[in-house]
């Protein structure tokens, strides 16, 4: 089996495929796939894209899909900061202050905070940098916000239930790392795909006082280059009057700019 025959097969195990479920969703002979997978047929470019969009492949392994085919990649991979995504990172900057008083942050495909708006930050200013920096370690360990949050156990069942999809539709390997990581911390449940992640209120003791929120999850449509593909903003908001009026008298910066 090559390489690509090796993606296909791991991808289409993943998303629980047979080679005969496979073929008919993207309309190729259930013989020309299984020749693919062993390798003994060479598909074309848009036969690799094509299997790809059907196993629903993020454009990160599109692109793998492409390379270990014999492909040049068909999505560019920029970094945040180049100036070819200057648009991209002044739209997240923007959606992230006009969420103030609230906190909102910009996630990347590890779920390591890129960007985060002064609300995000107050409530992770006693956090170290190394736990601070992604939202996993934040809210799970127990040198982060996990003391403070107010059912814990339930809280991180969700946490690890909303993480293990992750790394399951990503395929990264660095968020099963992560996942494998974070179910060691004391008192982490394990996930419950029973669970939906809109229902459950994050609840925090902060300041001598109870914050309650609940979580959207924001993505860029139609995205073209690898990094906006990934790129998710986590915006919280009140789940109750006390929540907003505190967030809102806290800071009177952080009132200005609302």
């Amino acid at each position: 089996m090559n390489a690509l025959g090796e993606k296909l097969k791991a991808w289409r195990q993943s998303r629980h495929l047979s080679q005969l479920q496979l073929a008919v969703d993207a309309e190729v002979s259930p013989r020309h796939l299984s020749f693919i997978e062993t390798g003994r047929s060479k598909p074309s470019r848009e036969m690799v894209l094509r299997l790809a969009e059907q196993l629903r492949v993020p454009l990160r392994e599109k692109n793998a899909f492409l390379l270990a085919a014999g492909f040049a990649p068909a999505f560019a991979h920029r970094e945040l900061d180049t100036p070819e995504l200057s648009a991209v990172k002044a739209a997240a900057a923007h959606v992230l202050e006009q969420h103030l008083p609230f906190p909102a942050i910009a996630l990347d495909r590890q779920r390591n905070v890129v960007m985060a708006n002064c609300a995000a930050r107050k409530l992770a200013k006693r956090i170290s940098p190394q736990i601070a920096q992604n939202i996993y370690r934040l809210l799970l360990h127990p040198d982060g916000l996990a003391p403070q949050i107010v059912g814990f156990a339930a809280y991180s069942r969700h946490l690890v239930t909303r993480l293990s999809r992750d790394a399951q539709t990503s395929g990264s390997p660095e968020l099963h790392a992560l996942l494998a990581e974070v179910e060691q911390y004391p008192n982490v449940a394990s996930g419950d795909e029973t669970i939906e992640p809109i229902a459950l209120t994050l609840r925090l003791k902060h300041d001598s006082a109870e914050l309650a929120f609940f979580t959207t999850l924001s993505t860029f449509g139609t995205p073209f280059d690898v990094t906006v593909s990934e790129l998710v903003i986590e915006a919280l908001f009140p789940a109750d009057q006390a929540t907003a009026r505190q967030l809102s008298e806290v800071d009177p910066k952080i009132r200005a700019k609302t």
